[in-house]
């Protein structure tokens, strides 16, 4: 059962579009829970190094669901190429695997 599961990455710059995202996921039952974490990102980006305030979506999800929330997130990000990354959860506590199971679709 454990791996089934994963956390989806995602940053943004704009509360508001974190919220959005969040919503859209939680909406459409594609995520159980998503944790936001105020960060500093340091990266290059057209060979400039860049550092930002960002927020961190730390997405818990079913493996599954992967492309629908990367789709998701597209439709409403303003990156030109925004972080979308998966990391597949290898353990987990049974209820809690069991709880994203159950309030996502």
């Amino acid at each position: 059962m454990n791996d089934e599961y994963s956390i989806v990455l995602t940053t943004s710059d704009s509360d508001e579009e974190t919220k959005k995202i969040a919503n859209i996921l939680l909406e459409k039952k594609l995520a159980a829970c998503i944790q936001v974490s105020k960060i500093e990102s340091y990266y290059t980006w057209e060979n400039k190094i860049n550092v930002d305030n960002e927020n961190l979506l730390s997405i818990k999800s079913k493996k599954e669901d992967y492309l629908k929330i990367e789709k998701c997130i597209k439709e409403v990000h303003s990156y030109d190429v925004p972080e979308i990354v998966q990391i597949p959860i290898v353990n987990g506590a049974e209820s809690y695997l069991s709880w994203i199971n159950d309030v996502t679709i």
